[in-house]
């Protein structure tokens, strides 16, 4: 579980804008601290992992914002409808910060940071499910994250890629992800 404070989630929003010309670095965290009118020092105790505990509690709060604005916007959706409106939310909701997604993968892309880039992924799936109201709990759980997770990334590269506003070659790739998906679902030998 990510710890989560009011203070963490300040900062972050602060240090945000900080991000595309820092990366995500102390001396991003630091700008944004001098922006509240605090110490620098601070972030020490606020991240003490650093930059790649600033991106996960980024990324926690980017769900939780998910979760958040899904909440009324999926409602009487079937669950494949709801995975693809979960799923363009959090890209719509992102949109700003595009540049800071870039450095955030980068940062986490590096080997020894691959255990946080794990832990981030598999907690974005997971909010997507519940977003779109999964209440499995017995195999399913598990593949339904971890397929949502590979459909996710690669959304998500591809868009980072479009440029076009409102990114229609992105959502039509997401839509292409989710019906290969299904049919792949349909395809699958049942036990007898």
């Amino acid at each position: 579980m990510i710890e989560r404070s009011e203070e963490r989630d300040e900062l972050l929003r602060a240090a945000l804008p900080h991000v595309p010309a820092l990366g995500w670095t102390r001396a991003a965290l630091a700008a944004g601290l001098r922006e509240l009118g605090r110490d620098p020092s601070e972030q020490d105790w606020l991240f003490p992992a650093g930059p790649v505990e600033a991106v996960e509690a980024w990324c926690d709060l980017a769900d939780r914002e998910m979760e958040r604005a899904a909440a009324a916007d999926v409602a009487g959706l079937r669950i494949p409808d709801r995975i693809r409106r979960v799923v363009t939310l959090r890209l719509e909701q992102n949109e700003p910060h595009r540049e800071a997604i870039r450095r955030a993968l980068a940062l986490q892309a590096l080997p020894w940071n691959v255990p946080s880039a794990l832990r981030t992924v598999a907690r974005t799936a997971d909010a997507m499910w519940a977003a779109a109201g999964d209440t499995s709990a017995d195999f399913s759980w598990y593949t339904r994250r971890v397929t949502l997770s590979g459909v996710y990334g690669a959304t998500l590269a591809f868009w980072l890629q479009d440029d076009e506003p409102g990114f229609p070659a992105t959502r039509a790739f997401l839509d292409r992800r989710l019906k290969d998906l299904a049919r792949l679902q349909r395809r699958r030998p049942r036990a007898a």
